[in-house]
C-alpha cells in the first residue's frame, strides 16, 4: 500500500480548500460577476474539495432563492475563469491558481431525507426505550458483573 492512499484529504487539501471557499464567497458577495443569471440568485458555498495536487477546485454551492439551479450552476462555470482572476489576490500563497469547477450541493437534501425517516412513527417507536414500566432500574441480570444474589 502506498503512502498516498489515504482515506481523506490531507490537512494542507483541507486548509486550502477553506482559503478558496472564502476566496470565491469574496467574488460572489461583492457581484463582480456581472451574469443575469447571478445577479437575482444568492449563492452559498457550503464546500470546497481540492484535487492532491491542488490544481483543481470543485465548489459545491447551494443557490438560495433562484428557480433554475441549473442554470445557476451552468452561469458559474462559464464565468469560472473571470472568477479565477477575481480570486488571485486572495490566493496570493499559492504557487498555482487552481481550476474552479462548480457543482450542485445536494447534502442539504440528503440531510432533509435522513431527518424525515427518523422522524416516521416506526422508527420511533423502535427508539424508545421498552424498559419504561420499572421506573428506569436495571434489572440485575442485566449490570455486567453482578449476578442479583446480594
Amino acid at each position: 500500500m502506498s503512502r498516498f492512499a489515504s482515506s481523506g484529504p490531507s490537512q494542507r487539501q483541507l486548509r486550502v480548500s477553506e482559503q478558496v471557499r472564502h476566496a470565491v464567497a469574496q467574488v460572489l458577495q461583492r457581484g463582480e460577476v456581472r451574469d443575469p443569471t447571478l445577479e437575482n440568485a444568492v449563492v452559498a458555498i457550503s464546500e470546497v474539495r481540492m484535487s492532491p495536487d491542488l490544481k483543481i477546485a470543485t465548489c459545491f454551492v447551494s443557490p438560495v432563492g433562484a428557480t433554475d439551479t441549473d442554470g445557476v450552476i451552468s452561469a458559474l462555470n462559464k464565468s469560472a475563469k473571470f472568477i479565477r482572476g477575481r480570486a488571485a489576490p486572495y490566493l496570493k500563497q499559492m504557487k498555482y491558481m487552481p481550476e474552479f469547477r462548480f457543482r450542485i450541493d445536494t447534502s442539504f437534501d440528503n440531510y432533509a431525507k435522513i431527518d424525515a425517516l427518523l422522524r416516521k412513527p416506526e422508527v420511533t417507536r423502535d427508539l424508545q426505550n421498552d424498559d419504561d414500566d420499572d421506573g428506569g432500574e436495571p434489572n440485575p441480570g442485566d449490570v455486567p458483573g453482578h449476578d442479583g444474589n446480594d
